[in-house]
């Protein structure tokens, strides 16, 4: 695992093993890149449910449910999107706590209104728990979804901390 997401990973993981629930992630821009850092860790599999990589549109409709509309109107990289991407995750496994990640990682693909390093995440959990949040980094294609999956797993952890 690498070392950098090794405490939010572990955090993650101990807190979800205790509650005996467990995570699925929507992944765009990342790639999988959360799934995978999170199975890395021993014992994952008492707490990681699945991963959902839904790089195109197709895919994010298909498998999430995400609205052609929602995708036409608002574009892939929206809080619309990542809010269907969290729920149609959590609806297609039996994971309690969910997260979705859509973003402009680049070099390509951006707008004026939606710059390289333009990140929306949606997390979802118990209690009709919902959070939305849009980010934006700095650096290279790397460095971006680097950002990116440290982000989903702090503010995970964070909630998890906190909720009932």
């Amino acid at each position: 695992m690498s070392v950098e997401f090794e405490p939010l990973v572990a955090g993650v993981g101990d807190r979800l093993w205790q509650r005996r629930e467990a995570l699925v992630t929507a992944e765009s821009c990342t790639g999988g890149w959360v799934a995978k850092v999170c199975t890395d860790r021993p014992g994952s599999s008492g707490w990681f449910e699945r991963g959902f990589v839904t790089y195109s549109n197709e895919a994010k409709q298909e498998l999430l449910g995400v609205s052609a509309a929602t995708l036409e109107n608002r574009g892939a990289v929206s809080e619309a999107t990542v809010r269907e991407m969290v729920a149609g995750a959590l609806r297609h496994s039996h994971a309690h706590w969910g997260l979705a990640i859509s973003g402009i990682a680049g070099p390509g693909g951006a707008t004026p209104d939606k710059p390289v390093g333009t990140v929306w995440f949606a997390w979802a959990g118990p209690h009709d728990w919902l959070s939305t949040r849009r980010f934006r980094f700095d650096g290279d294609r790397d460095a971006v979804r680097r950002q990116a999956v440290e982000t989903a797993l702090e503010v995970l952890l964070e909630r998890l901390r906190v909720a009932p």
